[in-house]
């Protein structure tokens, strides 16, 4: 073996020494990166292509940023969304996106070996879908689809990702620490809550909320309430914004203050209470003012909210006209003397021609700013859901729960209706009303202007009869409602509907065979519910008409069941 010279030595040490400091002894590899543009839809539709213009963005729900991809099927067409995306060939990447809504798909065209696809049926919140892929040999490009399906409802994605090696395409650029948030205002506050507003901050996924200087809750778009705050105190908010490169200093500070405490409206409600519709227009029955309904009505539901152009808004318009001269400032002092006197004043949103429609998250949003709004204006103590041309229960729950986030425990929240709605949890108006089971006050559904329908036990009733009450109520009774959230809605008189009057001492039967077993007619329920609320009225204008023959009646009835 030939024994090297002292140079030669000292070269190869060197050289080998220099390879291992600079990290030559292999080749690197680059860091994998997103290869999608405009993944989170912040830039709008730009790299990305929807069917039949199906597609667009918006700002809420949103998972991260400021925005997401809202597509809507229809006919023949399920709203796909196509970005073709630069890779590299022989690699393997991760798809990814984060969906919620009606179904969704995710997947891979043109990727050179198998292409895949993944997908989820309806979502009521943020779900992330994932699969992987190998590109081929000579691919260089891959085709990215989202897509819902034909007769479904429109579906949301967000932070599309094709993470793996760097295809060269360019993606999104790496993220900066978020400015901090502008414009930070206090929407409005409760005895319980405090509802704050701010800028949208380009780049942020989100948002942490601060109160007196503590972190209570992170949210994703630009507003917030926070709730469980005690009443006629000032707290201090601010806010940050934030995304995976970190969070923001915080915004200034602003000052919200909780209302007093209004006592619940002059009271809680009794065990049992009687519901009677105020009609704020004169069609033949007596014209009230607030103040001239019978004593005998425990909430009384202002009929009705008008519909604006706004999606999901309302408004309240008093028929000053209609009713003789009522001034607004008369209605406002009515309602605070009722209140004074027990009783509870909501405003009914529908009727037979209410035209109200909350069916995604904005006009969802609308609904509920809009009702709390007239609640702080005339002094409402809550709202009843009178929608007589259907719901989105999703929508309307959601719309339901962020009132109540506003306008705390003391909400008061109705609801009317049809005996169609009622027949099956998996109705609309169910679902709606199992929702929101934690909140809600009663289901008063109208027993009448109605046709034949089935009973709990499977057998048809038709109106009119103590049977049609009580075998319809058990549905609701036995389908998950509480019998406290259970109430009989009947009109007053033979004018105040086209069809389905009894007489009251017919619907004090019905109350005495769900809360005694007595009274009953061929239907006898399995068991009693002693905890049912009462009754309701169409209207308390009929009611007087008629003589107050109605309330008189019904009224000390249901006040005097046990």
């Amino acid at each position: 073996m030939p024994i090297l010279s002292r140079r030669r030595l000292w070269t190869t040490t060197v050289t080998l020494a220099l390879a291992l400091a600079l990290g030559v002894a292999g080749p690197a590899s680059a860091a994998d990166v997103n290869n999608v543009k405009n993944a989170g839809f912040e830039s709008g539709l730009t790299n990305w292509t929807c069917s039949a213009s199906s597609g667009t963005t918006v700002s809420s729900p949103v998972h991260g940023g400021s925005a997401a991809l809202k597509a809507t099927p229809a006919g023949q067409d399920n709203a796909q969304c196509v970005q073709t995306v630069a890779v590299k060939p022989n690699a393997t990447y991760t798809l990814s996106a984060w969906v919620q809504g009606g179904y969704a798909y995710l997947g891979a065209t043109g990727t050179g070996t198998t292409d895949v696809s993944t997908w989820t049926p309806d979502t009521a919140s943020w779900k992330q879908l994932t699969t992987t892929f190998t590109t081929g040999a000579s691919t260089t490009s891959v085709t990215v689809y989202t897509h819902g399906w034909y007769g479904q409802a429109a579906y949301l994605a967000d932070d599309v990702s094709v993470y793996g090696p760097d295809g060269g395409g360019g993606g999104d650029p790496t993220p900066t620490v978020p400015a901090a948030p502008a414009g930070l205002a206090v929407s409005g506050t409760s005895s319980s809550s405090v509802s704050l507003s701010w800028n949208a901050v380009s780049g942020a996924t989100g948002y942490n909320v601060y109160r007196n200087g503590t972190k209570i809750t992170a949210v994703t778009g630009a507003s917030a309430t926070v709730t469980g705050l005690a009443a006629s105190t000032s707290y201090s908010f601010q806010v940050t914004a934030v995304n995976s490169a970190g969070e923001s200093v915080k915004s200034g500070a602003v000052t919200g203050t909780t209302t007093a405490s209004q006592g619940n409206g002059g009271g809680a409600l009794p065990k049992h209470a009687v519901t009677g519709y105020w009609q704020n227009f004169n069609n033949g029955a007596t014209v009230q003012k607030l103040s001239a309904v019978q004593s005998q009505y425990d909430i009384i539901a202002v009929a009705f909210a008008d519909a604006t152009t706004t999606p999901g808004a309302v408004t309240f318009n008093l028929d000053s006209a209609g009713l003789g001269g009522y001034t607004v400032d008369q209605f406002k002092a009515d309602i605070k003397a009722k209140q004074a006197a027990g009783k509870k004043v909501v405003v009914s949103v529908g009727g037979q021609n209410g035209t109200v429609s909350v069916s995604d998250p904005t006009s969802a949003a609308n609904f509920a700013n809009s009702v709390y709004s007239l609640m702080q204006t005339y002094g409402f103590d809550g709202v009843d859901i009178d929608l007589e041309n259907g719901l989105n229960a999703t929508y309307m729950s959601q719309a339901l729960r962020s009132l109540s986030a506003k306008a705390g425990s003391g909400l008061v929240l109705t609801m009317a209706p049809q005996t169609i709605d009622m027949q099956s949890t998996s109705n609309a108006y169910f679902q709606t009303a199992l929702n929101v089971k934690d909140i809600l006050t009663v289901v008063n559904m109208q027993y009448y202007n109605s046709g034949s329908m089935l009973g709990c036990d499977g057998k048809v009733y038709s109106q009119g009869s103590v049977d049609f009450l009580t075998a319809l109520a058990c549905i609701q009774l036995e389908g998950g409602l509480s019998p406290s959230q259970v109430g009989l809605g009947l009109p007053a008189s033979t004018s105040g509907a086209g069809s389905g009057y009894v007489s009251p001492s017919v619907v004090n039967n019905a109350l005495d065979c769900l809360t005694k077993g007595t009274g009953c007619g061929s239907f006898k329920p399995s068991k009693t519910y002693p905890d049912l609320r009462g009754a309701m009225t169409w209207s308390t204008n009929w009611d007087a008409a008629a003589g107050n023959a109605w309330s008189n009646t019904v009224g000390p009835h249901v006040h005097g069941l046990s």
